[in-house]
């Protein structure tokens, strides 16, 4: 996989290029925290762990279609 970064908000983005799939794939930790605006990597984290569990328990089938991939730390 090839690993760039893309800008949203002036804020960097993870994401990866899978030449197999032909499929991009984004850090919805990366995303979260421009969209709450919290700059802080540990909270925007346990912000999403909390809304997948809670999309989970109301029984949304969106959350199983999440790959989830490791992804080099951003810089």
């Amino acid at each position: 996989m090839n690993v760039q970064l893309s800008v949203f908000k002036g804020k960097n983005i993870r994401r990866e290029w899978d030449g197999k799939k032909e499929k991009w794939y984004f850090s919805v930790i990366d995303i979260i925290s421009v969209l709450t605006e919290q700059p802080n990597f540990k909270k925007a984290q346990s912000y999403w762990t909390t809304l997948k569990n809670r999309l989970k328990h109301e029984g949304s089938e969106s959350i199983t279609k999440c790959d989830q991939l490791k992804m080099q730390a951003s810089v």
